[in-house]
């Protein structure tokens, strides 16, 4: 039994897979922006990932822009059989490294083609329309424009299942009116769960919920909380967060992203890690900051 089967396995779209993926973001430059600083030890990274069972990636044209989507191609094209590669439209970059929203349906539909040429794909499996009315963070507005013309481009076939990401719960809400939702890809982890009662939601009606940046945003005495308890069980703290995730409810899916394969990994090792109750109940206190 590989790893990432530890985790156990959950639904995406139509597809079963287990609950341990891979983000590709951190294989391009600095910031998403520009091509890896070894392009070789990238594609190490993507086979490695394979091998050691994982069968579900995250990326996007905008990583680069460009980058990840070819070093996928290039790094595992003919894929194997089962792998999901999930991919995000609604932000471009600019000249200089910004992310744009890039919402109207002519701009969605060219993001689709675009991921669908990097990836040397006919139909995207799952694609995340990405809210970018404020890139730092979800900020309330309606989607029903642009996660319409995603829809229509699912009704074309170039899309098979649509997912939401940096999302309010009022956007979730509209979007699931709009479209059938299979994912929401969110900022949250031991120290943000301001998506708590999304998260059981979306469990609830069996629709899977990837969270990002699992150590983003936490404070020395949260992250001095946390580094006490990896070392109490002879662990890294993102292992612990990564541990705590696949703790919190069923229908979490990680994505941790990394350009080193050690550190790939140490990540893929979260699976195995045990937490006790005392971990518990000390890492869910992270939140309240004592």
């Amino acid at each position: 039994m590989t790893v990432p089967h530890v985790a156990g396995n959950y639904h995406l779209g139509a597809h079963t897979i287990r609950r341990l993926g891979y983000g590709a973001m951190q294989l391009a430059g600095p910031n998403a922006f520009g091509p890896p600083k070894d392009k070789k030890a990238a594609i190490a990274v993507l086979r490695e990932a394979i091998e050691q069972g994982i069968d579900h990636i995250d990326t996007s044209d905008a990583y680069g822009p460009h980058v990840t989507n070819e070093l996928i191609r290039e790094a595992l094209h003919p894929y194997r059989d089962g792998l999901v590669i999930v991919t995000k439209v609604g932000g471009v970059r600019g000249p200089s490294g910004s992310w744009d929203p890039a919402f109207s349906a002519a701009e969605i539909e060219q993001q689709v083609h675009t991921n669908l040429r990097g990836l040397a794909l006919d139909v995207l499996e799952v694609v995340n329309l990405r809210v970018m009315f404020n890139p730092m963070g979800p900020t309330e507005g309606s989607i029903e424009a642009p996660l319409t013309a995603l829809a229509e481009l699912q009704q074309r076939g170039l899309v098979r299942h649509i997912g939401l990401s940096n999302v309010t719960v009022a956007q979730v809400a509209e979007g699931r009116k709009l479209a059938d939702i299979v994912c929401v890809q969110n900022l949250y982890n031991i120290a943000h769960r301001h998506d708590d009662a999304l998260i059981d939601e979306l469990a609830a009606s069996r629709i899977a919920y990837v969270p990002f940046f699992p150590l983003g945003g936490f404070s020395p005495l949260q992250s001095s909380m946390l580094k006490d308890v990896a070392a109490r069980i002879g662990a890294t703290p993102m292992q612990v967060a990564l541990a705590w995730l696949l703790r919190r409810a069923p229908n979490i899916l990680l994505i941790p992203g990394t350009s080193s394969i050690a550190h790939l990994r140490e990540n893929i090792a979260s699976a195995t890690i045990a937490l006790s109750a005392e971990d518990l109940n000390t890492l869910d206190r992270i939140a309240e900051g004592r």
